[in-house]
Order: C-alpha cells, then structure tokens, then sequence
C-alpha cells in the first residue's frame, strides 16, 4: 500500500470550481470511482471520484474552498498487489491523474452523441420536460414555438399549467425547432419527450454540454441498478413494518440536485434512505420516500385525515329544475382538498380583537406623492406585514409546525409570509420572505408584484411555498369579520376585515376612531389562547403605533 495525492481531476473546461460538500472523511475507505467530494461551476454540479482504491489519509479543503484542475485535495494510501505498489511508488502523482480524466471523459461520451466533439458541426437534441417542482401529469396550454422556428437559450417553448399555477417551459439550448412531439391538452411528466431540436455547436458550447453532462450522470447511474429495488420496497411502506429510516440527525449523503428535489417535495432527507454506494440518497430513493409517505395517508390514515367521515349524497337536482354540469379547475379542486385537510387535522380557534389605525392610515396616505414618484402605490398591506412580522419575532410559537408522527415542534429561523390573493382563477397565496429584513417600500412593491403575477397565473411554484403565516384580507369587500382557516402545515393565520368609524372612550369623551377587525385563528395544539390574546395584543399596539415598528 501506498500514499499517493488526491488531484482534481479534468473539470470539462471550467477554471475554478467551489466545494459545496465533502462527502468522504479520514480514514473512509473507498473503491475507485467512489465520489469524493462535490464541486460547484457556474453551469454544474459535479462529483470528483476517487482515482483508485484506498483508504482517505488526508483532507487538505474545506467546504467553500475554489480547486482547479491539478489541485491537490487531499491523500490516499491505495491498496493493491505487489505490481500496483511498484507502479504507485514510482509515480505517485501522475498516474492516477489519466485515471480519473478517462474515467470522466467516459461518462461525457456516454452520455453525449458523438457530433458533439465536432466544433462548428450541429446535433440534434430531444429537448425533454425539466423538474416541475414536483407536480406530475400537467397538461399543455399552450405551444409557444412552432418547427423551424430559431430559438435562444431560456425561451419559452411551451406553457404547461399545474394544480397552482401555469409554468413556461424553457429551451436548455440555443438552436432551431424540428419536430414537435406534443399538442395542446397533452399531459407531461419530468423526463417527458417535448421536441426536437437542431444545435450549432462551438467549442465553447461542447464544454459547457461536457459540463452539464458530467453533473447529471452520476445521479443516473447510480439510480438505475436500484430503480427496481426501490419500487418494490415502496409497495409493502404503507404496511409502517418495513420501512426503517435511518435515524433523525445522521450525516446525510446527497447531491445538490437531490438536496433541491427534496425541498421542492418537502422530503427530509435525514429520513430517506440511500441505495447508491455507501448509502447515498440518489433521486428514485426521495420519490420512494414521498410515494411511500403519500400511500400511509391514504391506506393507515383514514380516521387522522377525516377520510372516514361519510361523504354527502346529492340529490337529482334537475328534478327542482334546469342545472348545468362543468368540472372543477385543478386549482378549484386543489384549494378544496387542502382546505378540507386543514379543517379536519386542525382544532381551530379563532381570537377577534380591533386595532385602531387612525394615525397610521394619516401616515399612509401622506405617502401618496412619494408613492407616485416611487411608482409604487402604499397599501395597509405593508404594515401588516411588518407588524405580524415584529409579531412572530416576539412570540415564537406562532412561528413553528408540528410533526405529529416524529412528535416535534419544528421551529423557523426565518419569517416568510403568505398573502392571500383573490384571482379570477381561484384563491392563490404568494409568498413573501425575510419580512422582517424588508422596509415598507420594498414589501409594497413586492406585495403587488406577486398579487399581479397570481391574477396572471404566472407565479412559480417556489414563489407559492415556504410561510411560516398567512394573511387574508377582504377589507376591500367588506364584512366585520370571520374565521380564516389555518393554512397546515402552519400554524395560525390573521384574517383581515373592513377598517370602520367608531366611537372610542378616551377617558373622557368618546372619539372618532379608524378601527380595523382582526382574526387570528390558530393550531390548538400550538398555541393556547393566552398567547393569542397576546398576539392580537401586540398587533393592535404596532398597528396603533408605526412607530414602535422601528423599534
């Protein structure tokens, strides 16, 4: 056995790469190929193998170091016969070098049509549908492009629609259109073919697919030996006696690719277990996982979801008489089933209390022309924000979800927050974050930013995900108030109704009063009526105020 320098390896023509994991220790042992760490271009993600086996002697980076080809990262005293040590000690350096560059430039040409080597010359791609944050099955709007068209990088091939919004599909590649291999009304999935698509190639444009290649194939490769094996251990999950996870808090093993689907499905990945080499999570074992979750709430749920409860036989209306029929939209049908789920999980409690907004709607409507100068219009909306954000910083408990099935209390660092916006299209809620870092300008812009983009159907599933609370508002309808229900996995959400007039007691006289009604409703579970009266409290001294929101 000898000691010979971990080198970084042919990184498909990027200069400087950051460590964004390492994913070995010292004194691991590894097979050749084994990944080592993973580095980070502009372009892609990539995994730097290990040149031959051995055992990990020495780390010589750190995560958020910049290596570059020829870099050393680190020692390995690599096993082998006698033959292997000769030609180790010889050439400590050089030899496994070629080793990892055959290898990764293997994987490229693998992967790559063969035209790709060619500068100048052209290929043709089967542009296939990217991540859909994890929605399935979503139909085709509309087709953006029709055959021979010239196409730029990132334009908009076809617009497809989801249970939440309609997303633009766009083109990986600079290049003409040939083939299109879908129609309006067809249904897409990940992975899904969309059309053909003629490539002019440079050599700038070959390094950059080379890169590309590279950070993709080794999630592959390492899910198709377990793709079977991953389907049928999902099937019996649901059962709660097959499945172990491995234990909360251990080290997890994952790409950034499979780090980012994990958030976009919500899959905790310390829960998920790996079936690539030594027990790396690859992208089939996260949707093994959700699947298997999904399969428990339907099959062993049944009295936790409320699904037990009977459901509501219809008359024939058309007896009373005429009727007409017409399906519910995806989003009609999705806003129903999460509405039902939050009603029937969550013990609702809602606590109503007045603030009085005299002063603060005096201030607001002084900052009419610096509004126009802005071009952005000051709505009460911004200071409710920030209020419930100063709100949720002083009483933490409203800041938290509920794992009922591990029995804890997740508590958020951050404080992001859900408006409700009424659409045409149905009931949608944007998400603004780091409200508590934001000034009243910038929520006002942003605020209206995102109700726009919901009234166009535009906004992206990322943009619709992560509040810690939510605010609801019909104050520009009407009504005193009401009971807005929780938005789970949250745990309390404030209702909003029409600011009125009223006649307050000042301790000597009654005085004309701005007065906005407020309802929180709250997880019982969560929060006990105590802290929602406090809360309520708070907002009503913030709101009666503004100038205690500097504070």
């Amino acid at each position: 056995m000898s000691e010979q320098e971990i080198k970084v390896p042919d990184l498909g023509g990027a200069d400087e790469v950051e460590i964004i994991e390492i994913i070995v220790s010292e004194g691991d042992s590894v097979e050749e190929e084994d990944p080592i760490l993973t580095v980070e271009s502009d372009k892609a993600s990539v995994e730097l193998p290990a040149p031959a086996a051995g055992k990990i002697t020495k780390i010589t980076v750190k995560v958020g170091d910049k290596v570059k080809e020829g870099d050393v990262i680190g020692m390995l005293a690599a096993s082998g016969d006698a033959g292997g040590s000769d030609d180790d000690g010889s050439d400590k350096s050089d030899e496994p070098e070629p080793k990892a560059e055959s290898k990764t430039e293997a994987k490229s040409e693998d992967s790559k049509p063969a035209p790709r080597k060619k500068s100048g010359g052209s290929r043709t791609e089967v542009v296939k549908v990217p991540s859909l944050d994890g929605f399935e099955d979503v139909p085709v709007i509309e087709i953006n492009v029709a055959e021979g068209d010239t196409v730029g990088e990132e334009d908009p091939l076809v617009t497809v629609e989801s249970d939440k919004a309609t997303m633009e599909i766009p083109s990986p590649y600079a290049g003409k259109i040939g083939k299109i291999l879908v129609k309006e009304g067809d249904k897409l999935s990940e992975g899904s073919d969309l059309l053909e698509m003629t490539i002019e190639d440079d050599g700038g444009e070959e390094e950059d697919s080379a890169d590309s290649g590279e950070s993709s194939q080794p999630d592959s490769q390492e899910s198709k030996p377990e793709q079977k094996q991953g389907k049928q251990e999902s099937a019996p999950q649901p059962q709660g006696s097959t499945y172990e996870p491995p234990s909360p808090g251990t080290k997890v093993h994952a790409g950034p690719a499979v780090r980012k689907l994990a958030r976009e499905l919500g899959a905790d990945l310390t829960r998920v277990k790996g079936s690539g080499p030594k027990g790396r999570i690859v992208k089939d074992d996260v949707h093994a996982y959700v699947k298997s979750q999904l399969q428990q709430a339907q099959q062993g749920g049944g009295v936790a979801t409320g699904s037990g409860i009977p459901g509501v036989k219809l008359p024939d209306f058309s007896q009373f008489g005429e009727i007409e029929r017409e399906g519910m939209s995806r989003m009609m049908a999705a806003t129903a089933t999460n509405m039902q789920r939050s009603w029937l999980n969550v013990p609702h409690v809602t606590q109503f209390d007045d603030a009085d907004i005299t002063e603060m709607e005096a201030f607001r409507k002084g900052q009419k022309a610096a509004g126009e100068k802005r071009g952005v219009k000051m709505t009460p909306l911004p200071f409710l924000l920030k209020a419930c954000a100063a709100a949720l910083a002083e009483l933490p408990q409203f800041n938290v979800s509920l794992d009922m099935e591990r029995k804890e209390v997740v508590r958020k660092k951050y404080i992001h927050i859900g408006i409700a916006v009424d659409t045409p299209h149905g009931l949608m809620v944007p998400v603004i974050r780091d409200v508590d870092q934001k000034g009243l300008w910038e929520l006002a812009a942003e605020s209206a930013e995102l109700a726009q983009k919901a009234r166009d159907k535009q906004l992206k599933p990322a943009e619709m995900q992560g509040a810690c609370f939510t605010i609801t508002s019909l104050g520009g309808i009407g009504g005193t108030a009401f009971t807005p229900i929780v938005n789970t996995p949250e745990v309390a959400i404030l209702g909003v109704s029409k600011a009125s007039m009223k006649p307050v007691w000042d301790g000597k006289e009654f005085q004309p009063r701005l007065m906005l009604p407020l309802s929180l409703s709250y997880d019982h579970r969560a929060v006990n009526g105590a802290d929602a009266a406090r809360f309520t409290n708070l907002l009503t001294q913030l709101l009666g105020d503004i100038r205690t929101l500097l504070l």
